[in-house]
């Protein structure tokens, strides 16, 4: 058995001084790249080649999709996009800003399942990989490199 599980046990020490800063920075990027999602809708980006360009475009597609009324459904992206994904990148109340953040990555998921796997045609790969870092956060919490740990409020 090698000790510490590594390859070379003499980086053990930077494994673990280095594994914190690695999941804050993971946490980081997840929380952050749902920010310009949420911007694009509210008509900030005009040139980024999606349709889905104000928020009724938006309320006309999810009702579109069944999820009515469309603009109730459509406020609720923009607030997890730019309420909780800011929450998530902070550390911020992780477990409760997860929640809809998994819920919104999931109905994508199984919304761009149709369009096949890859992110350029729409599919699910990138979806599915945020949706995957969201789930981390959710069952894991901020890490030791978070708001939460800091206040003392982690559940």
């Amino acid at each position: 058995m090698i000790e510490g599980g590594a390859v070379l046990p003499e980086l053990h020490t930077l494994y673990q001084a280095a594994g914190p800063w690695a999941e804050a920075l993971l946490r980081l990027v997840t929380g952050l790249v749902l920010v310009p999602h949420g911007l694009r809708v509210l008509g900030f980006f005009p040139d980024t080649g999606l349709p889905i360009n104000s928020l009724k475009a938006l309320a006309d597609a999810v009702a579109a999709a069944g999820y009515r009324p469309g603009l109730f459904w459509a406020a609720v992206i923009v607030a997890t996009e730019l309420i909780g994904g800011p929450m998530l990148a902070l550390g911020l109340f992780t477990r409760p800003a997860c929640v809809p953040i998994v819920i919104l990555l999931v109905l994508s998921v199984a919304a761009h399942w149709r369009d096949g796997w890859f992110w350029n045609t729409l599919g699910i790969e990138y979806p599915l990989l945020w949706t995957a870092c969201a789930l981390y956060f959710l069952s894991h919490g901020g890490g030791a490199i978070s708001l939460d740990r800091l206040i003392g409020w982690e559940f």
